[in-house]
């Protein structure tokens, strides 16, 4: 699976990834906002402190954190059977 290897925050809870691979573009998390945990992104500053963990997940300080495969499928369009080939063989 491709890495995460930039990641800048944006208007209106939307993040620019680019991933290892090339793949580059913006992931709208709005739908996430004020939900459960993701209340933490209406303080002010919190959404902007985006950073790449230590484990390369997309995180906000030690409490909150995202994985980068999701984050991907949703940049690409993709589906877990396109990334990884071995699911598509165990559903048959």
């Amino acid at each position: 699976m491709p890495k995460v290897t930039a990641v800048r925050p944006l208007s209106n809870y939307r993040l620019w990834l680019q991933f290892s691979d090339g793949a580059a573009g913006e992931v709208d998390l709005s739908d996430l906002s004020g939900r459960g945990v993701f209340k933490a992104w209406a303080l002010p500053g919190t959404f902007e402190s985006v950073s790449i963990d230590e484990y390369g997940a997309i995180s906000w300080g030690n409490e909150l954190d995202l994985c980068p495969d999701s984050l991907y499928l949703r940049l690409t369009g993709k589906n877990a059977e396109d990334v990884f080939p071995g699911l598509r063989a165990s559903h048959a």
